[in-house]
Parts: structure tokens; C-alpha cells; sequence
């Protein structure tokens, strides 16, 4: 990062773009979220599809034959067509999940009890299968990487439609926005807490700036929430919420360091740069795509939204 001394003072820096892309986007995203499909859809099928493309452009890169560390990696060179091809099967197999809802129609495409997972699970595998063969011609053994990007991708955004929709007690929008906050809560507390306390690092081979102490002020963030929630849902067991909070922080922590395995293998910082300030889409909501299908488990094999039998 530059010296703060050769910054234009004309130019806004990097926090003031993080601020205004941050106002920007949060409004879209807790509008979509309330008023749900088919707006929520839509807006979950489009970040998806920039994730796909995103992860493609980082699978795509070769080995440096010139330099013997492991991560350096070359430019992509012609990438349009595998990002093209991922971010497609990603598309497809998700509107194809959605049909009656993107459209208006009425029903659900998805049929339910045990046979509407082995219905998804089938449909899922195969758009991964199919990526990894598009690629394999030029990528060879590296092509799995595009089928890995596949579920990567398309299992948290079926999680996350499942979560908004929450047919069985109908608090989508409840759940949904206690996931929101407990994400953005977690990493706000794991930045203030690594800054302000630093102390013995967490993964220093994949994430160097994170701590113990970061992941303990993400947990405490996310139960402050979890106590939040509780106390205007009503909840007779906050103290449960409180304690699954802190666990889910730390799987949003995992997420986020699986997000960053990734990019250190094939040497890329940030997944892209479409948000300003920000990064890549990926970037972003590593968190949350973990923690979408955490909860979506629990929600599922809980036979309803956890915020209901807590």
C-alpha cells in the first residue's frame, strides 16, 4: 500500500471507496431479501454467475516455469470461454432448480422430502461433471478445479434461496437477515479484534493477517448479535442462539480461509476487482457461503428455520 504522502488529494482513498461501495450494496441486497423471489433469486443467480466466472479466471492460470515457487502463476491468457462456460452451468442448473419461482408460475420445482436432495444432488453433480469435461481438453488434470468452482458456488446460492424461502415456519426474511448480520458482524470483530490485539496467528500459511485473537472477536460479535436477535424475536432460549452464533463464526472463518487457500495456490490476491474497494464478489461473501449451507443443514434435518426451535 502507498504512503499515505503520495496519495492525489483529490483522489477518495481506498476507505472512502469501501464506505460508498458498502451503502451501495447493502441496500440492494436487504431490498431483494425482503420483498424475495423473484428478486432475491435473481440477485443470488447473478452474483452466482460472477463468482463462477471469477473462480474460472483463477483456475485458469498456468505455473510460472521461470520461478520455482509453487504459487506464481502466469496472466490468463484466453479465459473467456472456460469463465464463460462455469458461469453458464451455474445459471442453468440454478434457474433450472427455479423455474415456477423465477417465472411467476405456481408450485415449486423442487420436489420435497428425501427425494427432492437425491433430485438436487443429481442435477448438482452432473453441472460439476460437465465443467470438469469442458475444461479437461485444455486443462487436463487441472480441469477438476472448474468442477470444485461448480458446487462451490452453486451449493451456497440453492442454500441461501432455500433459507429465504423457508416453507415449513415462513421467517426467511428473519433467518436471512440474522445470517447477514452475523456475518458482517463476525468479520468486522475478527478485523478489530486481530488489529487491536494481534497475538499468535490462526493460519499463517494461508491467511497471514489472521489470529486467535481475531477468530475470539468474531465469535463474541457474532453471539452479541445472536443475543440481539433472541431479544427482538422473543426467543425463550437466547442463550442457545448466543452459543450457535459463536459457532457459526467460526465456520465463516473457515470459509473465509478456504477462499484464500484457493487464491494463495494459484497466487492471485483478489478474486477480481468489480467492487471497488473491495475485491472480487468471492471476496466478499466467502463467509457467508459457508455459513449458508450450515444453516440450510440445520434447517433442513431441523425440520425448520433454527430460529423456530431454538
Amino acid at each position: 500500500m502507498a504512503p499515505p504522502s503520495s496519495a492525489s488529494p483529490n483522489k477518495p482513498s481506498n476507505l472512502t471507496v469501501r464506505i460508498i461501495s458498502a451503502l451501495v450494496l447493502i441496500p440492494i441486497v436487504v431490498v431483494a431479501a425482503y420483498f424475495g423471489h423473484p428478486w432475491f433469486d435473481a440477485l443470488v443467480i447473478l452474483f452466482a454467475a460472477i463468482m463462477a466466472w471469477e473462480w474460472a479466471c483463477i483456475a485458469g492460470r498456468r505455473r510460472n516455469p521461470e520461478d520455482p515457487n509453487p504459487a506464481a502463476r502466469l496472466p490468463v491468457g484466453n479465459w473467456t470461454s472456460e469463465a464463460s462456460t462455469l458461469a453458464f452451468f451455474v445459471v442453468a442448473v440454478l434457474i433450472q432448480l427455479r423455474p415456477p419461482l423465477m417465472l411467476g408460475w405456481p408450485g415449486n420445482s423442487i420436489p420435497t422430502g428425501g427425494f427432492g436432495i437425491v433430485f438436487i444432488g443429481i442435477i448438482t453433480l452432473m453441472g460439476a461433471s460437465l465443467c470438469t469435461l469442458a475444461a479437461a481438453k485444455k486443462h487436463r488434470s487441472r480441469a477438476i478445479w472448474f468442477g470444485v468452482g461448480f458446487l462451490y458456488v452453486t451449493i451456497p446460492a440453492m442454500a441461501l434461496l432455500w433459507i429465504r424461502d423457508d416453507p415449513v415456519t415462513g421467517q426467511g426474511v428473519e433467518l436471512l437477515a440474522w445470517i447477514l448480520a452475523l456475518v458482517i458482524a463476525t468479520d468486522t470483530g475478527a478485523y478489530a479484534a486481530g488489529r487491536s490485539i494481534g497475538g499468535p496467528k490462526l493460519a499463517p500459511r494461508i491467511s497471514p493477517n489472521k489470529t486467535w485473537a481475531g477468530l475470539l472477536g468474531g465469535m463474541a460479535s457474532a453471539a452479541l448479535v445472536g443475543l440481539v436477535f433472541g431479544l427482538l424475536l422473543g426467543l425463550p432460549s437466547i442463550w442457545k442462539l448466543m452459543i450457535l452464533s459463536a459457532g457459526l463464526a467460526v465456520i465463516e472463518q473457515v470459509g473465509d480461509l478456504l477462499e484464500s487457500a484457493f487464491k494463495r495456490r494459484f497466487g492471485v490476491k483478489d478474486s477480481s476487482h468489480i467492487i471497488p474497494g473491495h475485491g472480487g464478489v468471492l471476496d466478499r461473501v466467502d463467509g457467508l457461503l459457508t455459513v449458508s449451507v450450515a444453516v440450510a443443514a440445520l434447517d433442513y434435518f431441523g425440520e425448520g428455520s433454527v430460529l423456530s426451535w431454538l
